[in-house]
């Protein structure tokens, strides 16, 4: 008992008219085996005597999932390159490839396919539809489409698809599959459902963008405060700020923004680089505004007007100015959404210079209009330059992005 094109053979005239029934079956989109009867003893290693007798065909419908061909669409916007592999023939592998909507590519039967690994990720290149897959193929499979640089996720549910979903960068399993199968997986859909890798993927997208995002707003704030930190602790002058005066700029530049922003759905894929990318933007950023800082501390330090309170203000507002400037460029391109976390965190800034026990708590002091000019041009000049950064930056990842491989 067992697939057609194994347990009879072509050759054999009472053969025949069972293969060719059982052809017919496959291409139908029908799983189908054989019964055949025999009076010899079968040998040990399993070889069948040559006068077997076909008894009867037994056949399984596959029934597609109804959210299958919704998944595979949304898999083929996302530039996710799906494959199947089976065990089964070819022929029914294929009719049940074109019910779910991949009726593109004529199924591949695995026993011709190459042995080397070059050969082999060639024919997956070309081809998305295996039949007659082994599993020690299917592992193989998973190195030729892992050398060409894809990060390959494998979904199974058998015993036979554990050594790919072992070797695969993510192994899926089915919340029913064999608890070999789930044992070696990294994830296991419990409610069997081939529809929740979209909200899988969604969600480690979202994630991983938004921590890139991000980023922009620590490390920026990070390359500042030490470069000031140094400057001012080797040239043993005054710090330009109080400590709280900067927890007062972190509140509404860093502290309520990230937590908001990371919240948002971003379905960017990942892109390899991430340091690269966020460090380009973030060193000369952060170099902008520690030179802003001592810009404007040179040109407060030459005019005898300002009090100390007032230079820290300034400071701070200044502080204030680029950070915001700062999540300006990273919340594009601009939402509804992003632009409504904007607008509450310039009435935040606002409510802390001005509400008066805010101030009073954090030290700030009324600056006059020459003062607010002054703090105003070196802003502008500071956020100008951090500008040319941003878009300098934002279209070298554009173009990293449009050249990249396909994730697959």
């Amino acid at each position: 008992f067992g697939a057609p094109e194994f347990v009879l053979e072509d050759s054999v005239p009472k053969h025949r008219a069972a293969l060719a029934d059982a052809a017919a079956l496959a291409e139908s989109g029908h799983r189908t085996l054989v019964l055949v009867s025999t009076t010899r003893t079968v040998r040990a290693d399993g070889v069948l005597p040559r006068d077997t007798v076909p008894v009867a065909l037994v056949t399984f419908t596959e029934k597609v999932r109804d959210d299958a061909k919704q998944t595979l669409d949304y898999f083929a916007r996302q530039g996710v390159r799906v494959l199947i592999i089976s065990g089964d023939n070819p022929a029914t592998v294929s009719a049940i490839a074109a019910l779910a909507g991949l009726d593109d590519d004529v199924a591949v039967d695995a026993r011709t396919l190459p042995d080397d690994i070059e050969s082999l990720a060639d024919m997956l290149e070309a081809h998305r539809v295996f039949g007659r897959v082994t599993p020690e193929q299917k592992r193989t499979m998973m190195a030729a489409m892992q050398s060409r640089g894809h990060v390959v996720a494998m979904i199974g549910d058998g015993v036979n698809d554990a050594l790919a979903l072992k070797h695969a960068d993510l192994g899926i399993a089915m919340g029913s599959g064999a608890a070999a199968t789930k044992a070696v997986s990294n994830l296991v859909l419990l409610d069997g459902r081939f529809s929740s890798l979209p909200g899988v993927v969604d969600e480690g997208r979202k994630v991983i963008a938004n921590i890139e995002r991000l980023s922009r707003l620590f490390l920026t704030k990070t390359v500042w405060a030490m470069s000031l930190a140094a400057y001012f602790g080797l040239s043993a002058l005054s710090f330009p700020f109080l400590p709280r005066q900067l927890s007062a700029i972190d509140f509404f530049t860093i502290g309520v923004p990230s937590f908001l922003l990371a919240l948002l759905p971003n379905s960017r894929r990942y892109i390899p680089g991430f340091l690269a990318r966020a460090l380009a933007f973030c060193v000369p950023a952060g170099i902008i505004t520690a030179g802003a800082v001592l810009s404007l501390t040179a040109i407060i330090n030459r005019q005898p007007d300002w009090a100390g309170s007032q230079s820290q203000t300034a400071t701070t507002l200044l502080l204030g100015m680029t950070g915001l400037w700062v999540l300006t460029s990273l919340s594009r391109p601009f939402s509804w959404s992003r632009l409504g976390i904007l607008a509450l965190m310039v009435v935040a800034a606002v409510g802390i210079y001005c509400v008066p026990f805010i101030a009073e708590f954090c030290g700030f002091d009324p600056l006059s209009g020459g003062q607010f000019t002054e703090v105003l041009g070196v802003g502008l000049a500071a956020n100008g330059l951090i500008t040319i950064v941003a878009l300098v930056v934002d279209r070298r990842n554009r173009i990293a992005l449009a050249v990249g491989t396909p994730a697959r």
